[in-house]
């Protein structure tokens, strides 16, 4: 597994991709400039692994498209040291991205296949999340609540009520809402009772699966 000076630079053309896309956070651009994708990828997909587009990764899933993993992150507005609820862990390339930014990670992925290869993959190349967790993302996970932020990176039908419990007040929920095609929404805690939701347009993600296998 290496990371040599040719994935450096093609990394680099990434991020200079995704920043004329219109992501600004210098501190995303970095993570994406610094996070090994082309590890996170089955070797025959080596060549495609800095192009900015979503790739197959087993269990039917997908590696996200860099500009989406870079515009949800933008959206949850990390800060070093916040607590971070991943909902569906896939190739854990998010969660090391979430890392690269100084957050405490719980993250969830509810196929088994890619629960047990994350798990082990992850800190085999330095990623260590605080908790990864076999489970069903729709109830979230009360034990490390509340959260700074809660990211979801499949396509929710609706906003989980667990979510929204578990976010800290001020706190920042990113989920793409929708069934075919997905709004991309925040959600901002104001208080106990009082939430802000903003739409930032439409998405296409793989559906987030309720129940476990």
């Amino acid at each position: 597994m290496k990371d040599t000076l040719k994935h450096q630079g093609l990394r680099n053309k990434l991020v200079k991709t995704i920043k004329d896309k219109g992501i600004k956070s210098a501190a995303v651009l970095q993570a994406i400039g610094r996070v090994p994708r082309h590890l996170f990828m089955d070797s025959g997909f080596l060549d495609h692994a800095y192009v900015d587009k979503a790739f197959p990764i087993a269990a039917d899933q997908t590696i996200s498209q860099p500009y989406t993993v870079a515009f949800q992150t933008e959206l949850l507005n990390v800060k070093k040291g916040d607590v971070i609820l991943e909902i569906g862990t896939g190739s854990g390339y998010q969660t090391a991205i979430l890392l690269e930014l100084g957050a405490k990670v719980y993250t969830i992925e509810r196929q088994q296949e890619l629960f047990r290869k994350t798990s082990l993959f992850l800190p085999k190349i330095g990623y260590r999340p605080k908790k990864l967790i076999f489970g069903d993302g729709y109830q979230g996970y009360e034990e490390g609540a509340p959260y700074s932020g809660i990211i979801v990176t499949a396509g929710a039908p609706m906003v989980p009520n667990a979510l929204l419990s578990q976010l800290a007040v001020g706190g920042r929920l990113v989920i793409p809402v929708g069934d075919d095609i997905q709004i991309m929404t925040l959600i901002i805690r104001k208080s106990e009772t009082e939430f802000e939701k903003h739409e930032y347009g439409e998405f296409r993600f793989v559906p987030l699966l309720e129940d476990k296998n």
